[in-house]
């Protein structure tokens, strides 16, 4: 009684959402045919033929594809939640719809004679790409949501960092590329409508033939097996089918993220349960869902004259969806944090080991100051050319390894704070709320200081980890539920990110060059700045290494031994706040040192909080003055930022950390 209730209560909301997008629409179209109304089209006259073309050719496509892209991606996430029985599975959460931007904006920087081969063509083999790596992430752990939608952030992270680069570096005519990729709606032509519907009916044909082998596949692998079904190949015809629409769609109105999460999951709870329902459920509500969220776009862009993507406020949506889910998810516990083949035996001498790391980083500088690139190769610059170049040189590696020691001791304390080895600033989407801070003060502050800049990157930071730890009370520390938690918070603040950086200007590109983690333009004054900030906010954790080394032990132990719980906790979470929020305005938003630093500590024996404290900081301060020297010269003449170049390092690292962490 109660179930029929709630399902009837969610079709008359449903009705009324039908109700309102259909208003919407026709205001918008009212709208555009001004004083005359339909007589523009019944009864033109020659003044008219503006507001004819405005409506023929602009408006009415923009609701045509705003149908058949919701149908679309709610039919691509049903057939990605149903072939791998995972609620959260979607083409953003896999990172399909990253894939394919990123092999879209390459393709346009530096080979457009692929353009012969069209924009789905591309689209499609970035996405297959990109959700190749995270499904094969997964396969080896029974494609568990958490680690899908952790594998899927990664690639996302990764691709949108390269994208943002090859933007920047490609000057200011790719930088449109970067808002369309926000998903943009509007339109000019019915070309778009007319492909996508195209591709759509030739995929719902195919999704309709495989309905009986998704029915299957609901009996397990083996059983499946036992009917004499192939699952590997239903899996990859299932999933080539979902990443062909899911690309059509990127190429041709951009990112359009959690329509395609939310749609099946809205079916569901309306009684869809056979494939055969959910198939058919699917596209229709994802249709009026990316409807509706138009029609409001349409409504407040037309009101308030800024041009905000309908793709970017339908991922300020799914940040919250994400969260209503996290209670329907199944729970699955992580390893502790002390165990593990990844864990090197215990040092009797930690010290000794941590002088090794400290002369590494001594070495890795000399050599980065004194050993470049020219166009005959390696140069080593020494005498008048030393000093020649000093000055260009040793601001961005000062700035570049005081960040790095401070994202490690964040991703340290974050990681003994909550239990979770696979925490960092990065992966809980830290670093994406201290971005959303200094984005909002890059727009509302024009000119604000370095200082300025840095607290709002810690406001950010610590409003973040704050929902996170709440997040994580909330589900009693449950890991998965913590790495979830950081997905939606970082889908939350990168939705914000992109409308910020519609508007374009100057504003935008400052934003695009700190995504990117560019050091190019660090002066002597923002170095000392930085380094002087890590010595300050670093000082104080020889005090904090008792708290951090009996928090893990629990609530209770805690307290039998003396530890105030909460102002403890609250006194680590703003250190970890403010040292996120300062290296992030120097690095950007992704390295991944934050994880690796802690983890590489204690590879190397470093275990007690000290210690690990003490190493992770070298390593993070090693591992950025490695990446710094390194870009300016894997990629001469280019200078690829630290930031992505770290990534391109992490990403890696955090593939092996996954399939190392239940083995």
């Amino acid at each position: 009684m109660v179930e029929a209730l709630r399902r009837r209560r969610l079709a008359i909301g449903g009705l009324g959402l039908v109700a309102l997008s259909l208003v919407l629409s026709v205001h918008a179209l009212l709208t555009g045919l001004g004083p005359r109304g339909l007589a523009v089209l019944t009864e033109p006259q020659p003044a008219d033929g503006l507001r004819r073309i405005i409506v023929l050719h602009a408006l009415l496509p923009r609701v045509a594809v705003a149908v058949i892209a919701g149908a679309a991606l709610g039919l691509a996430g049903a057939l990605l939640q149903r072939v791998l029985r995972n609620p959260i599975a979607d083409a953003s959460t896999l990172g399909i719809s990253a894939g394919a931007q990123l092999a879209l904006v390459a393709a346009t920087a530096f080979l457009p004679e692929l353009g012969g081969l069209g924009r789905e063509t591309i689209a499609l083999v970035g996405g297959l790409v990109a959700v190749a790596f995270v499904l094969a992430l997964g396969w080896r752990r029974g494609f568990e949501p958490t680690t899908l939608a952790l594998a899927g952030l990664l690639i996302g992270l990764v691709c949108a960092s390269a994208g943002a680069a090859i933007i920047l570096f490609s000057g200011q005519y790719l930088t449109s590329m970067f808002i369309w990729g926000g998903g943009s709606l509007a339109q000019q032509s019915w070309e778009p409508a007319e492909a996508l519907a195209l591709r759509l009916v030739v995929c719902a044909v195919l999704a309709a033939l495989l309905q009986r082998p998704l029915a299957v596949l609901a009996l397990g692998d083996a059983g499946a097996r036992n009917l004499g079904l192939s699952v590997r190949g239903v899996r990859f015809a299932v999933v080539l089918v979902a990443v062909a629409l899911a690309g059509s769609v990127v190429s041709q109105v951009g990112v359009i993220a959690f329509v395609g999460l939310a749609a099946p999951n809205i079916a569901r709870m309306l009684g869809a349960r056979r494939p055969a329902s959910l198939l058919l459920l699917s596209p229709l509500i994802g249709a009026l869902l990316l409807s509706l969220t138009d029609g409001v776009v349409q409504a407040v862009n037309g009101a308030s004259g800024i041009g905000v993507p309908t793709g970017a406020v339908a991922a300020l949506l799914g940040g919250p969806f994400l969260l209503f889910l996290l209670p329907r998810l199944p729970v699955h516990t992580m390893p502790p944090q002390e165990s593990g083949p990844e864990l090197g035996a215990v040092s009797r001498r930690p010290w000794r080991r941590m002088a090794w790391i400290a002369a590494a980083l001594a070495t890795v500088t000399l050599l980065a100051l004194c050993v470049g690139r020219d166009p005959d190769g390696l140069a080593l610059a020494i005498g008048p050319a030393f000093g020649d170049l000093l000055p260009w040189r040793w601001p961005r590696l000062l700035a570049a390894m005081a960040a790095g020691a401070m994202l490690a001791a964040a991703g340290a304390t974050i990681q003994r704070l909550t239990g979770n080895p696979l925490a960092s600033p990065e992966v809980l989407g830290i670093s994406s709320a201290a971005g959303l801070g200094l984005a909002l003060t890059i727009v509302l502050v024009p000119g604000a200081s370095w200082w300025l800049q840095g607290l709002a990157c810690a406001a950010g930071a610590a409003l973040g980890l704050l929902v996170l730890l709440a997040i994580a009370r909330r589900f009693a520390l449950a890991a998965n539920r913590m790495l979830l938690g950081g997905i939606a918070l970082a889908a939350l603040s990168g939705a914000i990110v992109t409308i910020i950086l519609s508007r374009g200007g100057l504003e935008a590109f400052a934003i695009l060059a700190w995504l990117t983690g560019s050091t190019h333009q660090v002066t002597p004054e923002l170095a000392l700045a930085a380094a002087a900030t890590a010595a300050v906010l670093l000082a104080p954790f020889p005090l904090f290494a008792r708290w951090l080394q009996i928090l893990p032990l629990g609530d209770a132990t805690s307290a039998s031994l003396g530890i105030a719980i909460k102002p403890a906790r609250t006194w680590l979470v703003v250190a970890a706040a403010l040292l996120t929020g300062a290296a992030t305005l120097v690095v950007g938003p992704v390295s991944f040192v934050g994880l690796m630093a802690p983890h590489l500590a204690r590879m190397l024996g470093l275990r007690s909080a000290g210690c690990h404290l003490a190493g992770a900081a070298l390593v993070g301060a090693l591992l950025l003055a490695l990446a710094d020297w390194l870009s300016r010269l894997v990629f001469f003449p280019y200078q690829m930022p630290v930031g992505l170049f770290a990534s391109l390092i992490g990403a890696p690292y955090l593939v092996w950390a996954l399939l190392r962490s239940r083995r």
